[in-house]
């Protein structure tokens, strides 16, 4: 899922990366290879500078150790030589422990077998003190040296970790000769110990016979691995007499079970055979390691040829894939950067032109998409360039059936005003004529529906973008324009208005105003239950004059809020599918014409607010009203709105009308003049048919007289 939103320049990449890091992979490990056996190669010359050479070193002063503790093994009494020897072993330890430090990193796979001897070595104090306290046999203080001993040769067969075949095959042999070389030391210490009380206890000889066997089958093995150039000086010292001597001695010892009969004889054999067998394998170590110092040389020089020569390969098909992968990305790019100002910028802009009526030619906007590259990006460049071709040609018969769909109801939306102000007059002329209150009443009724019928012929105007014909020249009071919103509305017996500071809109905007605070209370009305108040309160804030309509309804979720606000603050265009919205949507666009803000919230009650916030440059600051100009602005009212202010106000008479000022009206001479009379209360009684007549009547005439100077004034 992550890979389907990643760009085609990226998938490309990844494309040529994964065969350039499969090629990078191969050359990496074939390098690590080929580096190892040139890493092992110098790794094996610097443990044999170091370790090697201290520990072959080391296992001399051991077995001369083991020697000198053998005589004071048998003898009981500790000389100058085994302490002389002691101190030389000493020093060989330090030694040995200084190459080790120094040998750093290169001991990583030696912590095992190092272990073990450094284990041996810290014995070494504790073996010495039981041969010193006679605590030891002459056996079991032997094997105790040869333990030790023992660890040094594993130590060494992990020292010869190299990849050539020749030199390890080589130092294997060279490690077998040693392990005789070891094997004479033990049978040397053993007979040594036996010539001081001239026996052998069964367990020597048995273990002296183990030696013997063990240093013939490595003197074989060593030999038949050896090449002739390491081989000859050994075959030398077998042919010569000191080797032939010690043979016989040997043989001897075994077969007889007793210790050599000539105490310097054997001594000066051994003497003779071990000095020659160490000076030779001195040599032949010194020999195989130059050969591996040159192996490791060669091989480094190899691995640089060939890695050098890889590398290069490498570098050069990353330079030629990412070169085409960018060419690739690049045509893409382009084609992407085309199909996005096609889609963001050209087709948006020809869109808007067109909604705000400018005409649009379809070849001279419908250009073709200019790209370079591939014959496929050429392809979708010309499929782009029919798409938007296409889109074009849609849009603009969108646009002229849009415009058609607005002339429709415009027209007839006129021929609809036309009508009901012809009805409206006829409904006048019969409610002048009339004079039962009951049909009265009736045509009352017909006044309003009349009049509502007229709000949704403006909104048909509204959807078509045009303005209604009605506009006052002179500033309406709010409180006129509430009126007139909520006489507008079926259930206006529902709808309470409180006290409102006194303030006036522009007269231009009257209109538009009182259509939509209608909507929103006629919305108010219809999703609150029945037996419940709506509440339009106003007041005047810092950045204009706000009117809330709060109903007792369910309320909405918050998601329909936020797109219900969304639409009020930026309409659309109108769809006709959407008829659902129709009252919002004229809402919005009233709203947008006068920069008017809508907001519609949850109210605390439970119900839903309709916050209108009409802009400062629309309000007027206005005293409060006179009786006489009271009675002018209610006259540019529709009849049904007079009428119907008996129920959204509770100020003045208790028809909403202002109260008379007895001799309000006459000239100061005539008040002086009139005797004074006490005023008569108001009579709390019920209107007779008659009273209703002429106050109808009263309402009518004034009606008459406003729709007049109205139409005087002009739109």
């Amino acid at each position: 899922m992550g890979s389907r939103n990643r760009s085609i320049r990226f998938k490309i990449f990844l494309l040529l990366l994964l065969p350039l890091l499969s090629l990078s992979a191969l050359w990496g490990f074939v390098l690590n290879l080929t580096m190892g056996d040139a890493q092992s190669l110098i790794r094996a010359g610097t443990l044999y500078r170091t370790i090697g050479v201290t520990s072959t070193d080391l296992g001399l002063q051991l077995q001369g150790e083991r020697v000198r503790s053998a005589e004071a093994l048998t003898t009981r009494e500790l000389t100058e030589a085994l302490g002389g020897q002691r101190a030389r072993t000493d020093r060989s330890v330090g030694e040995f422990r200084q190459a080790v430090t120094e040998a750093g990193d290169a001991i990583d796979n030696l912590r095992r077998p190092l272990g073990t001897l450094m284990g041996g070595l810290d014995r070494l104090g504790s073996i010495r003190a039981d041969i010193d306290n006679g605590l030891s046999s002459r056996l079991s203080g032997l094997n105790e040296y040869n333990r030790i001993l023992d660890s040094i040769f594993t130590l060494y067969d992990h020292l010869v970790t190299v990849s050539d075949l020749a030199i390890l095959q080589q130092a294997s042999s060279l490690q077998a000769m040693g392990m005789a070389r070891e094997q004479i030391a033990r049978e040397h210490a053993l007979a040594i110990g036996a010539l001081a009380d001239k026996r052998l206890t069964e367990p020597e000889t048995a273990a002296f016979t183990e030696y013997a066997a063990s240093r013939k089958f490595l003197h074989a093995r060593g030999l038949a691995g050896l090449e002739v150039t390491l081989r000859r000086p050994y075959e030398q010292i077998f042919a010569s007499e000191p080797f032939r001597s010690f043979l016989t001695m040997e043989a001897r010892v075994v077969r007889t079970g007793t210790p050599p009969p000539d105490a310097a004889a054997w001594t000066e054999t051994i003497s003779t055979l071990t000095a020659q067998l160490d000076k030779h394998g001195l040599a032949a170590s010194e020999v195989l390691a130059a050969r591996t110092s040159e192996a490791a040389t060669a091989t480094v020089a190899e691995i640089a040829f060939a890695g050098g020569v890889g590398l290069i390969a490498v570098l050069a098909s990353i330079i030629i894939s990412v070169r085409f992968g960018r060419r690739l990305a690049g045509e893409l790019g382009g084609l992407r950067a085309a199909a996005v100002e096609l889609s963001e910028q050209r087709l948006p802009d020809i869109v808007e032109r067109l909604r705000k009526g400018e005409d649009v030619d379809v070849r001279e906007e419908a250009k073709a998409i200019k790209v370079s590259g591939s014959a496929e990006i050429t392809d979708v460049a010309r499929a782009f360039g029919s798409v938007q071709r296409t889109a074009v040609t849609a849009a603009v018969g969108q646009a002229a059936l849009r415009r058609g769909v607005g002339q429709v109801f415009l027209n007839l939306a006129r021929r609809k005003q036309g009508l009901l102000h012809r009805q409206l007059a006829l409904l006048d002329g019969m409610q002048r004529r009339t004079h039962d209150p009951d049909r009265l009443e009736e045509l009352f009724r017909l006044d309003h529906l009349t009049t509502r019928m007229r709000r949704h012929a403006e909104s048909l105007m509204v959807l078509s973008g045009s303005a209604p014909g009605r506009a006052w020249r002179k500033p309406v009071p709010v409180i006129d324009i509430v009126r007139a919103a909520v006489a507008e509305v079926e259930d206006y017996t529902r709808v309470t208005v409180e006290t409102m500071p006194v303030s006036a809109f522009d007269g231009g905007s009257a209109a538009d105003l009182t259509h939509l605070v209608a909507e929103l209370v006629e919305n108010a009305t219809i999703y609150s239950p029945p037996d419940t108040q709506v509440q339009v309160r106003g007041d005047q804030v810092s950045n204009g004059y706000a009117i809330e309509i709060e109903d007792k309804g369910p309320g909405l979720p918050v998601t329909e809020y936020a797109a219900f606000n969304a639409l009020l603050a930026n309409p659309p265009e109108f769809d006709l599918a959407d008829s659902d919205r129709l009252g919002l949507f004229v809402v919005a666009k009233l709203a947008e014409r006068h920069g008017i803000k809508v907001l519609l919230r949850r109210s605390p009650f439970g119900g839903t607010s309709a916050i209108v916030l009409v802009p400062r440059d629309l309000v007027t600051e206005q005293t409060a009203l006179t009786a006489g100009d009271s009675g002018e602005e209610m006259a540019a009212l529709p009849s049904r709105t007079r009428k119907k202010a008996l129920a959204v106000v509770t100020s003045g008479t208790h028809a909403g009308l202002p109260r008379r000022v007895r001799q309000a009206g006459l000239s100061p001479r005539l008040k002086e003049n009139r005797p004074s009379e006490e005023p008569k209360p108001e009579q709390s009684a019920e209107r007779s048919p008659d009273e209703v007549r002429d106050l109808f009547s009263a309402f009518q005439r004034g009606t008459q007289r406003a729709r007049e100077e109205a139409s005087e004034e002009g739109p």
